[in-house]
């Protein structure tokens, strides 16, 4: 990984129209370092914005590899799934 940051560009929609920045995430030795703030009135948002990453996602993953976007989307999917099980310990989940 490159010592310095490398920040991705504003999306060309967000520099015509304006917008707000939602959700900020780097790759920080090995581990993703996340910024967000609510946004949303109605947390099943944040569910609908998450799939919609998940496809963009794919869709690079189509593009730069050997998988396919379902197969890309899949594999992704299979992830979210793995991390959505309640943490094992004394605290519970969430905690």
């Amino acid at each position: 990984m490159p010592k310095e940051f490398q920040p991705l560009s504003v999306p060309p929609d967000a520099l015509e129209k304006g917008g707000v920045e939602v959700l900020r995430a780097s790759v920080v030795d090995g581990a993703v370092s996340v910024a967000l703030r609510r946004s949303f009135d109605d947390p099943f948002t944040w569910g609908v914005l998450l799939i919609d990453l998940a496809r963009h996602a794919a869709r690079v993953y189509a593009k730069e590899t050997d998988l396919s976007e379902e197969e890309a989307f899949a594999q992704i999917r299979a992830g979210l799934e793995a991390e959505s099980d309640p943490p094992d310990g004394p605290d519970g989940p969430l905690n």
